[in-house]
């Protein structure tokens, strides 16, 4: 991280420490940072509870949106959060196994979840209750869960089978689980900033990617990507945190007011999601630049077949009885394929 950056960040959050009495004339400042596009999911949700905050506390909150990494890059922001140059934040669910709560990690796994009607019984239920509190020793406070969406495989060679990807240099997220993903498949993981993906992909620094058709399409790498199979291999959800400090140090009807604004984005930002997906989908047929495969259910279950070892060889990690609370929530069984 940039330092100048870090103690501009940490100057603006001494101003905002100053007693809430002495600046009750004044809006509270809420710096929301993110690292995708304005017109993904995320980016929608977020100037939506920016919106809804200002509206529910009557002008008492000012949410400031960054986008597109403008302020922090993926692998910048976390820190920010802890330190307090920022508010809020809505990382991607991979990114909590490296601040320490490797229970996140489960979100990871390959086809854990096969639609968003399991997900949410995951997500919205008591489980994913339970994972948001293990945040709190971090420092850090967990909101919501927001959807993004199930990542396919890209690449520019045609994609149908598990051994198509053999040897394939394929970007991933800082992810113990997507690396053995990866791995599974018999291609090379490449940890790398979101940021730097669309370079990578055109530069051949990485050969292919797996992404949410949103980030696939809002990001344009459709344009250096000649093929995409609808695998939806994995899902990309977020969660929304703040800085805990800050969080519990708000007025208790500001942060009622803000709890609000938080339920109703979730609503919103849930909703949304695949219809975003689905609608970027289209968009990315018609460029023509990008050929689209949908697996036949043969093809699905080889990716399965091949991609279930990773259940094993991560329950370690992740905890086997989370995982079984999770399979009984799904209906998911890594060993029957």
């Amino acid at each position: 991280m940039k330092f100048s950056k870090l103690l501009f960040g940490l100057a603006a959050c001494a101003l905002s420490a100053t007693p809430l009495g002495v600046l009750a004339q004044q809006p509270i400042v809420i710096k929301f940072s993110h690292v995708v596009a304005l017109d993904t999911p995320k980016g929608l949700a977020a100037e939506f509870f920016a919106k809804k905050a200002n509206e529910l506390t009557k002008g008492k909150v000012k949410v400031e949106v960054y986008a597109n990494s403008t302020l922090y890059k993926d692998k910048e922001e976390m820190e920010a959060l802890q330190l307090g140059a920022v508010q809020m934040l809505a990382p991607s669910l991979a990114k909590f196994g490296p601040l320490g709560v490797k229970e996140f990690e489960l979100f990871d796994l390959p086809y854990i979840f096969d639609n968003y009607t399991e997900l949410h019984k995951v997500t919205q239920g008591p489980i994913g209750q339970s994972l948001l509190k293990k945040l709190e020793p971090k420092g850090v406070v967990g909101l919501a869960f927001w959807d993004n969406g199930f990542k396919s495989f890209s690449a520019n060679t045609p994609i149908k089978m598990p051994a198509d990807l053999k040897g394939k240099k394929l970007r991933i997220q800082s992810s113990k689980v997507l690396e053995e993903e990866i791995r599974a498949l018999s291609a090379l993981p490449q940890v790398m900033a979101f940021s730097e993906v669309y370079q990578a992909l055109q530069t051949g620094v990485v050969d292919g990617t797996e992404n949410p058709i949103s980030n696939l399409y809002t990001q344009k790498m459709f344009e250096v990507q000649k093929h995409l199979a609808l695998t939806e291999h994995g899902y990309l959800g977020y969660a929304v945190i703040a800085n805990k400090k800050f969080w519990e140090g708000l007025p208790a009807d500001v942060r009622s007011q803000l709890e609000a604004a938080m339920k109703e984005s979730t609503a919103y930002a849930n909703k949304i999601a695949k219809e975003q997906n689905d609608k970027d989908l289209e968009a990315v047929k018609k460029t023509g630049k990008t050929q689209v495969y949908v697996l036949t259910p043969e093809e699905r279950t080889a990716f399965k077949k091949a991609l279930a070892p990773v259940h094993v060889k991560m329950e370690s990690r992740i905890g086997k009885d989370l995982l079984q609370s999770v399979y009984k929530e799904t209906g998911f069984d890594p060993t029957k394929f």
